[in-house]
């Protein structure tokens, strides 16, 4: 089992940025991938960016150039980085990590972007 513990969500001004932080504790050492979804009420969770052990990343189109994913495996924590945040930003991100064939889950942290 592993447990995520997200951080850093909050409101902020178009143009603006915010780090969310997510730290994971319990069975890390067989967590590969980790990364950031994100989800709007009613609609689907969709991807924002992953990172593996190695630190090759993949980034939603929509957020390239724009948001930073990093990783510290020492501190089996993951970083989003978000500049130039949009009011279509506004959502709730949810921190994940992969082991195996399972995938966990955070608990969300809401990140508003007002215009």
């Amino acid at each position: 089992q592993v447990q995520l513990v997200e951080s850093g969500g909050g409101l902020v001004q178009a143009g603006g940025s915010l780090r969310l932080s997510c730290a994971a504790s319990g069975s890390i050492d067989s967590i590969n991938i980790m990364g950031w979804y994100r989800q709007a009420p009613g609609k689907r969770r969709d991807l924002v960016a992953t990172i593996t052990k190695g630190g090759s990343t993949n980034y939603a189109d929509s957020v390239k150039g724009r948001f930073t994913i990093s990783r510290d495996n020492a501190k089996n924590t993951v970083f989003l980085q978000m500049n130039s945040l949009k009011p279509e930003d506004t959502v709730v991100y949810y921190c994940t990590a992969k082991s195996g064939l399972d995938m966990y889950w955070g608990q969300g942290t809401q990140v508003t972007v007002s215009s």
